[in-house]
Parts: C-alpha cells; sequence; structure tokens
C-alpha cells in the first residue's frame, strides 16, 4: 500500500498527468478490443480519442512552459532562444495535423 505524503509537492503538469494517465486506461481498453477482434470502427473511434487526449495534454504543456519558461525569459530578457523552441514546436505541429 503506499504511503500519502501530505508534504509531496503537487506536479507542475499536474493537468498533463491526468490526461496522460487517462490516454493510458484508453490505450489499454484498445489494446483488448483489438485482441477481442472488436468492430474496426470502434477500434478506430476509441484510437482518435486517444489522438485528442494527447493533443489536450501537448497543449497543457504547451501552455505550461509559456506560463513559466517563456514568462521568466522575458524578465531576463533572454527571449530569443524561447521564441526559437516555440516556432520549431508549432512547425512540427502543424506537420502532424
Amino acid at each position: 500500500m503506499k504511503k500519502s505524503n501530505t508534504n509531496k509537492k503537487e506536479p507542475f503538469h499536474k493537468d498533463a498527468l491526468k490526461l496522460l494517465k487517462t490516454a493510458r486506461g484508453h490505450i489499454d481498453g484498445v489494446i483488448n478490443m483489438i485482441e477481442d477482434e472488436r468492430y474496426c470502427i470502434d477500434i478506430s473511434n476509441q484510437i482518435l480519442a486517444i489522438i485528442a487526449i494527447l493533443k489536450k495534454a501537448n497543449t497543457s504543456v504547451l501552455n505550461k512552459h509559456i506560463d513559466r519558461c517563456v514568462r521568466n525569459a522575458v524578465n531576463s530578457k533572454d527571449v530569443d532562444e524561447k521564441i526559437v523552441e516555440l516556432q520549431n514546436i508549432m512547425k512540427y505541429i502543424e506537420k502532424t495535423r
């Protein structure tokens, strides 16, 4: 049994973590669906739902990055590197649509 630690710090990416754990559960369900030879369209719909959850998790991570890392870079006048990072990730996101 896990000990609860009331002093444990809450994860910075709490929302993304919750979404990723949800996606993991859905992936296990899809694996079972495939093993049980369920209807292909039902499997595909579940896979699309997982993709949507993963996109939400990614958005959450990026928003936290902007809120913490980019804000800190702006405050320290070291923003150019963070802008390039965001531009690169946006290019990648566009390719995956």
